[in-house]
């Protein structure tokens, strides 16, 4: 098990995404943050489970929402480079560290 480490781009894209859909509709936020969070705790127990897309990053959907995280396993760790939305601007991650 490695641990998962949120880049501070994944960070603000999962914050701003959390407070959209809480201002559509009260309590929407907080089930977005949660499957997001049921996803990292995938990828913290089985890293090589999301589908290689475009390497060498690997991306596993978020259950309920239009959403990928995208990550890369690291030796020490996995280190979550996106929290993407599915039909906005596909790949403009490609360019993160």
């Amino acid at each position: 098990m490695k641990p998962v480490q949120i880049s501070e781009p994944a960070a603000l894209e999962l914050t701003e995404a959390v407070r959209c859909y809480e201002d559509r509709r009260p309590g929407l936020g907080a089930k977005l943050f949660e499957a997001v969070s049921q996803a990292f705790d995938v990828i913290e127990h089985f890293p090589e489970g999301g589908a290689r897309r475009r390497a060498p990053a690997r991306q596993l959907p978020v259950r309920g929402f239009p959403f990928l995280v995208v990550y890369r396993i690291r030796p020490d760790d996995v280190y979550v480079v996106a929290v993407a939305h599915t039909r906005r601007r596909p790949g403009y991650w490609l360019h993160r560290p």
